[in-house]
């Protein structure tokens, strides 16, 4: 088998998450710079074999698609013409923020730590990849 990746995508920075390749444990993989995304998937898939990327599709509480949607549909189409042999799917990112820093204070992190964007978009990414998952073992 091959993992799975999940791109938390933001204006600024992106968070990744990953499975090992059994496709059993989701661990955060590193925050990007959303500008250098793209080299870095291309460089991270030339070593690991990825079978899919899942991509946080984001939504407002209501339902209906955020103001970041068009950026991350942007860089979709972009990494489907680089790379066509990996496909990608959305997933909805709801609440993922949150879930995020509830871990954070669950898993006993100092407050100058939960203030870290970047190890909220990481963590972020792997709320969206273990719900991934975890749907489609339903």
């Amino acid at each position: 088998m091959a993992r799975i990746l999940s791109v938390d995508y933001g204006k600024k920075r992106t968070g990744i998450a990953v499975t090992d390749p059994l496709q059993i444990i989701c661990n955060g993989l590193v925050t990007v710079s959303s500008s250098t995304l793209v080299d870095f998937l291309l460089d991270y898939t030339k070593r690991e074999d990825v079978e899919l990327i899942v991509v946080g599709e984001p939504k407002q509480t209501n339902g209906q698609p955020s103001e970041n949607l068009e950026r991350v549909k942007q860089f979709v189409a972009r990494w489907k013409k680089i790379c066509p042999t990996i496909p990608v799917v959305y997933y909805d990112e709801r609440f993922t923020s949150v879930l995020a820093h509830r871990a954070m204070i669950d898993g006993g992190l100092k407050k100058k730590a939960r203030q870290d964007k970047a190890l909220v978009d990481e963590i972020s990414a792997t709320i969206i990849l273990q719900s991934y998952i975890e749907s489609k073992r339903k």
